[in-house]
């Protein structure tokens, strides 16, 4: 596993992939908070940092796919599938260090973005007039939502040997598990399933984790979602063998 591991973060770092990724979302999100009056602090006059975790799951719902499309079908398309599947590894320990070479990568783009924690800290009335504890709550949420979306890439890269529909179909699922779940609780056919389906959404567990209370069942939901996604990509190498 360690081996698949340093590959990735290798093949990341030798190209533009984790420098582009980084940039985009940092430039994004930094736009968001302090430019455009929409969405800046500045503008809103408030030290809140709701921009970041509000509009970051959907920067990160298209930057995440693009990173985890290449993990199997580009392994198919340059043949290299066959070089690997010889090592000592199982298809388990391969998809492990395939998720957490993505998920490495989303930690160190999140992690910069304290240099906006530190500044809106600072900027408050008095010094320091900011939601620590729902602050701290959400970025919780925003690295398990990381990991929840690379998991649902590693399994739609497994799924194809065609990049861009293992973008598109990671694109659409991260969608429907981060937010359509929920916008489909609130049509008026489901009566009392309507709550459970809300509460099958990424959004309601992330929400909750932004509140600040760091609640056991949430962090069971998103580790049980990663699960359940590596899972299905191990029965799908498994039952094809690539």
């Amino acid at each position: 596993m360690l081996a698949v591991f340093v590959k990735e973060i290798n093949s990341f770092l030798n190209s533009l992939i984790a420098y582009i990724v980084i940039a985009v979302f940092l430039t994004s999100i930094g736009l968001l908070m302090w430019v455009f009056p929409e969405s800046s602090i500045l503008e809103y006059g408030y030290a809140d940092m709701s921009s970041l975790f509000t509009l970051g799951p959907y920067v990160f719902m298209f930057l995440i796919p693009a990173i985890t499309m290449r993990f199997f079908s580009e392994e198919k398309r340059i043949g290299t599938e066959e070089l690997l599947m010889t090592k000592p590894l199982s298809n388990f320990q391969i998809i492990l260090g395939k998720y957490f070479a993505g998920f490495a990568l989303v930690v160190m783009s999140i992690v910069p973005t304290l240099i906006y924690f530190y500044s809106v800290y600072t900027l408050g009335n008095p010094i320091g007039n900011l939601d620590v504890s729902g602050t701290v709550g959400s970025y919780v949420g925003l690295v398990l939502l990381g990991g929840v979306f690379v998991a649902i890439g590693v399994f739609s890269s497994a799924l194809t040997d065609n990049q861009v529909v293992a973008f598109v179909l990671s694109v659409f699922l991260c969608f429907v598990i981060y937010s359509g779940l929920s916008s489909m609780a609130t049509i008026d056919v489901w009566g009392n399933a309507s709550i459970w389906l809300e509460q099958m959404s990424l959004v309601f567990h992330y929400d909750s984790l932004s509140r600040g209370l760091i609640d056991i069942s949430d962090l069971v939901y998103f580790v049980s979602v990663i699960a359940i996604m590596i899972l299905l990509t191990q029965l799908k190498l498994d039952a094809k063998k690539w």
